[in-house]
Order: structure tokens, then C-alpha cells, then sequence
């Protein structure tokens, strides 16, 4: 148990890592929110991931002479249009051949895992310069323009992604709930056939919705890649994207509660990394805990929100009859 606190805020480093981690759940669950409001189930997170990952290694690794003023948003700009434009691949198919946006974004995840290992193992791609036998299949670190600035927190690894992941959830928190978008996306996906009654473009806000859900999760990717160690490696994504993807399921479409849940899991699993680096507990165990924990978290939602039974209404007076009149009253 004193592994599993120190992991999780027992030190600087331990918060600053479990920020980290939350910012990037955060994003992937605040994508899968938007979705979901249109009726669509964005299953794809990880791939979506990986090419925001590629896409920001092969800009932070080229723009070398430009300020980080330029740099950085390039960078980001650059994770969040690949992680758009791969999302878009299942939501084209899904709007012009009906294919299920679940079975299509969830085998790009393989294809995404692919493309990564092709690219830093591919010396003509992303692959770091081979120097000797002991290089490691990884891309060469971003230049100092285009990493994360820390919050400047001592001893922390913290960087500006978690006030840019809260940033992203309070603008999705206002997209869905103050705007006529919001309305329109929630229409569609209570009922696509009236909402298409009704006038709206359905095959657009499914198409609009399930391209942001990918752009969130590209941007994801950019901010693991402008996090230490900045490089690209295979294995990067460490399965975010699936756990983002819990989270939004947890929410239920609260971003109070997308951020809430992120925070709880993000510095769950850095104490379950300490747990298993300083009481050799076993990585299966940790999942398990993990695992146990969203079991209750589901069904604490599943019981406070399920509808009560109305009360039965008490029988009504039964009127005096002649027959209830004493013997005597006569």
C-alpha cells in the first residue's frame, strides 16, 4: 500500500506523472464524449493516437531553425490533423457504406501499431540515426522548440498538457451543452431518421463528429511524443487509448466527470507502475485493481442514476355506509 501511495503523489515526480497521464486520458475520453453524443462509438482512440504520435515526430523533428512559437503549435497542429484524418477513414465508411464505425476504428488500431514500428525501425523514415549495434529502434528526439514546456513544479516531469487537456474539456463541456451544434449532434444521435426529418445533415455532424473524436486522440499523441523522453517509439501509446475510452464510458457524457475519472486513473496507474518497480507485484495484479475499481465506479454510477419506483399511492377513505351506523344510533 506505501507503494501504491508513493507512486501516486508520495513525490513531485509521482504527481507530475500522473498529470501527464490523466491530460492524455482526458483528451482520448473528451473525443469519445463528442462522438457518442452523435450516436457513434469511437473505438479507435489508440490508432488515433499513433498517427497524431507519427505526424508530430515528423514535424518536431524537421522544424529545427523555427521558435517554439512556431514550433510547438505546428507540432500539435500537425498530431491533431492525422489523428482527424484517420478517424476519418471509419467515418467516411460509416456515412457512405453504412460500415460500423466500431469494427472500422478498432482494426486501424492495429494498422496504426503497424505504422509506427514500420517508421522507427525504417532508417529512411523516423528511425534515429544507427550509430552502432545498441541503437534502439526509435525516432531522434524532438527539438527543444517542439517539447512541452513543464509547469515548473520541482522534480516534476508536469508539463503544460494537463491545463490544455482541461482547457479541451471545458470548450467540448460548452460545444455540447450551450451550442446549437450540441443540440444537433444529441438529436442525431437520440434518432438519426427524425433528426434527418427534421432538416439536419446527419451524414456531416456524424461525419464532423467522429473526425473530432479522432483529432482529440491525434492530439494526444503529439502531447506523449512532446513528453519526456521525447522520442517516438513503438509501444508509445501504453494503451491509452483503450483507457480513454473506459473513462468516456464512466463519464456517461459529463465532462465533470471525464476530468474527474482521468485524474483517478491517471494517478492510479503511476502507482501501479512504483508498485510494480518496488514491490515486484506483478502487472497482471495492478490491472486487476485497475479493473476492480472501474467494476465499482460503474456500478456506483449504474445505482445513483437508475429510476426509482414511485411510491404506491396510499387507498383512498372508504366512505361511512348505513351499514357501519351503531345498533344503537337509531
Amino acid at each position: 500500500m506505501t507503494a501504491l501511495w508513493d507512486g501516486m503523489v508520495g513525490t513531485n515526480y509521482a504527481v507530475g506523472a500522473s498529470l501527464n497521464v490523466a491530460a492524455t486520458l482526458m483528451l482520448v475520453a473528451a473525443g469519445f464524449t463528442v462522438a457518442h453524443r452523435a450516436g457513434l462509438v469511437n473505438v479507435g482512440g489508440e490508432g488515433q493516437i499513433c498517427a497524431g504520435g507519427i505526424a508530430a515526430t515528423a514535424v518536431g523533428t524537421t522544424l529545427t531553425g523555427a521558435p517554439a512559437a512556431v514550433t510547438l503549435p505546428a507540432v500539435l497542429a500537425a498530431a491533431a490533423a492525422a489523428g482527424g484524418a484517420w478517424a476519418g477513414i471509419a467515418a467516411w465508411l460509416r456515412v457512405r457504406r453504412g460500415t460500423s464505425e466500431i469494427i472500422t476504428t478498432l482494426l486501424l488500431n492495429f494498422v496504426g501499431a503497424a505504422l509506427v514500428l514500420l517508421v522507427v525501425h525504417e532508417p529512411a523514415l523516423l528511425r534515429q540515426p544507427v550509430t552502432s549495434s545498441e541503437t534502439l529502434p526509435q525516432s531522434a528526439p524532438l527539438t527543444p522548440a517542439a517539447r512541452l514546456p513543464l509547469l515548473g513544479l520541482e522534480r516534476s516531469p508536469a508539463t503544460v498538457a494537463v491545463w490544455l487537456a482541461l482547457g479541451v474539456a471545458v470548450a467540448v463541456a460548452i460545444l455540447l451543452r450551450r451550442s446549437v451544434t450540441g443540440v444537433r449532434l444529441d438529436a442525431v444521435g437520440r434518432n438519426a431518421d427524425a433528426a434527418a426529418r427534421l432538416g439536419l445533415p446527419v451524414d456531416r455532424l456524424r461525419l464532423l463528429s467522429l473526425s473530432a473524436a479522432g483529432a482529440l486522440s491525434g492530439l494526444a499523441g503529439g502531447l506523449l511524443v512532446g513528453t519526456a523522453p521525447f522520442v517516438l517509439a513503438e509501444g508509445f501509446s501504453s494503451g491509452f487509448g483503450f483507457s480513454g475510452l473506459v473513462v468516456g464510458l464512466l463519464a456517461r457524457g459529463s465532462m465533470t466527470a471525464v476530468a474527474a475519472v482521468s485524474l483517478l486513473l491517471g494517478f492510479l496507474v503511476s502507482g501501479g507502475i512504483n508498485l510494480q518497480l518496488a514491490a515486484g507485484v506483478p502487472a497482471s495484479t495492478v490491472s486487476v485493481v485497475e479493473s476492480l475499481l472501474i467494476v465499482l465506479i460503474a456500478g456506483a454510477a449504474f445505482w445513483t442514476t437508475r429510476p426509482r419506483a414511485p411510491k404506491p399511492a396510499p387507498p383512498p377513505p372508504v366512505p361511512a355506509g348505513p351499514e357501519s351506523v351503531p345498533a344503537g344510533a337509531a
